[in-house]
């Protein structure tokens, strides 16, 4: 069990103790994709800028900002930027989160909530029309660690 992060040698849940790492630059990005058919890809290409894919960038960001409310034992970070970006292709929505931070601990659990409730936002935003959607994909694509 001790190989687990946020369990003690005991089987107990723990928060890591960050007090003794350095601060640095932390940066992370991850990726989702919301598969659903051609006709409503093109449906969500031909809204006007600002639409539903504006909704969900934004929700996006609200989320990676509200990552440590959302997963129990994540630390609460001071986010310097998150950036949500949404390209629509034939049959998906790609959905790129990064989030970035200089503290003591990484920033990959704000990056994969944005990319997911970012793509949970498409999602509902077109169920309406195609009731075969599938959000999948979730995945950290990199991060990284600087010294400040």
């Amino acid at each position: 069990m001790s190989e687990l992060s946020h369990v003690d040698e005991a089987g107990r849940l723990r928060m890591v103790d960050v007090g003794g790492k350095a601060v640095s630059r932390r940066r992370a990005t991850a990726r989702a994709t919301v598969r659903m058919a051609s006709a409503t890809a093109a449906r969500l290409r031909a809204l006007p800028k600002g639409d539903a894919l504006a909704a969900a960038e934004l929700a996006g960001i609200m989320a990676a900002k509200r990552t440590s409310e959302l997963i129990p034992l994540c630390h609460p970070l001071p986010l310097s930027v998150v950036d949500v970006r949404l390209e629509v292709g034939g049959d998906r929505v790609e959905i790129t989160a990064s989030a970035e931070t200089t503290a003591q601990t990484g920033v990959e659990m704000e990056a994969l909530v944005a990319a997911t409730v970012a793509a949970l936002t498409v999602y509902d935003m077109a169920k309406a029309v195609d009731k075969e959607m599938t959000v999948s994909d979730v995945r950290l694509l990199e991060k990284t660690k600087e010294a400040v």
